[in-house]
């Protein structure tokens, strides 16, 4: 059974980031083939949210505050369609709202990631553009 962890950096192990960077990894380079810098910074002033089984990261999203907003990124799960993704995002998103103070949380979703989103109340916010060479769309979840 996975156990949800809410972090800021300086409190994750070193276990805890090697399997953060390690699902990373896999999912977006090796699955996805995104090839562009990970290792942004973002990640000192993030809180990361992840599922954790005692042996690794089964699903991973970042918060982050950016320009007044709240915002996710990093946003995935190592395997598809057993609902670690949503049950991620349902029991990480009051915890954000509550740690930030936020009534807004804006992501980048890439374009067929966008019904994922809508189903846990997302709207999308913009028309579509690139973000490392692949369609996103901006999406907001208002708590108010």
């Amino acid at each position: 059974m996975s156990e949800l962890k809410i972090k800021f950096f300086d409190e994750l192990t070193g276990r805890e980031l090697y399997e953060i960077v390690r699902a990373r990894c896999a999912v977006f380079l090796l699955e996805e083939g995104i090839v562009c810098e990970d290792f942004d910074r973002v990640d000192y002033d993030a809180l990361h949210c992840f599922l954790f089984d005692g042996e690794g990261v089964l699903a991973y999203l970042r918060a982050y505050r950016a320009g007044g907003e709240v915002k996710l990124g990093r946003v995935l799960s190592t395997t598809h369609g057993v609902g670690l993704g949503t049950r991620l995002m349902k029991e990480s998103l009051p915890k954000i709202r509550e740690i930030f103070g936020c009534e807004r949380i804006v992501i980048h979703s890439q374009r067929g990631a966008v019904r994922f989103y809508e189903r846990l109340g997302f709207v999308v916010s913009s028309e579509e553009f690139l973000e490392e060479g692949i369609p996103h769309i901006e999406m907001t979840l208002d708590f108010s």
